[in-house]
């Protein structure tokens, strides 16, 4: 999230944008990522009981975190055109759920969205929060075809370092005995 940690308010819901899936673009993803009959060969695929090529899942999850990233790079332009300095997000620890509930169709529109479920201060990183988001995906009929849940580290505003933390920081900064602290 490109805000500070402490602007951050549980349960809001960012809007990431919609996507619309064309059979091309299924066929191509799933050569490259995930052959499987049903993702490349819309023949085989119309014999199948999904009727028709579906897209790979991992192709759903790809778009969804590209407009989650491309969400995050306009909020942080947003932040600046109105004279605030934007927050520090970090890298995600993981996913505790995924789940694809109905299969993406050519010609399917899916909307994806963020909601930050809940958060709290890191107990290993000094500084840093977690934030536990889920993402969620329908189509253009409201049906879930995706959602997930994940975890994404962001940056404590005010945040000052204890004596004994700046110590620890700066030992582990030193080449020969940073080293071994950091062990």
């Amino acid at each position: 999230m490109t805000r500070w940690f402490e602007d951050i308010v549980e349960n809001d819901v960012f809007p990431l944008g919609d996507y619309t899936f064309s059979e091309e673009e299924i066929i191509r993803f799933g050569k490259l990522y995930d052959p499987q009959y049903f993702h490349i060969d819309p023949d085989k695929a119309k014999f199948s009981h999904f009727g028709g090529p579906i897209a790979s899942g991992w192709h759903t999850v790809c778009v969804g975190h590209r407009k989650m990233v491309d969400a995050l790079f306009a909020e942080e332009e947003r932040l600046r055109l109105i004279g605030e300095e934007p927050g520090v997000s970090g890298p995600s620890p993981g996913v505790s759920s995924m789940v694809f509930k109905a299969p993406v169709r050519p010609g399917d529109t899916v909307t994806y969205e963020l909601i930050v479920t809940g958060k709290r201060r890191s107990n290993s990183i000094p500084g840093w929060g977690l934030l536990f988001n889920q993402i969620n995906a329908r189509n253009q009929d409201g049906e879930l075809v995706y959602s997930a849940k994940l975890v994404g580290f962001s940056k404590l505003r005010d945040y000052t370092p204890t004596a004994v933390q700046r110590v620890k920081l700066w030992i582990a900064q030193l080449p020969v005995i940073g080293k071994q602290f950091r062990r």
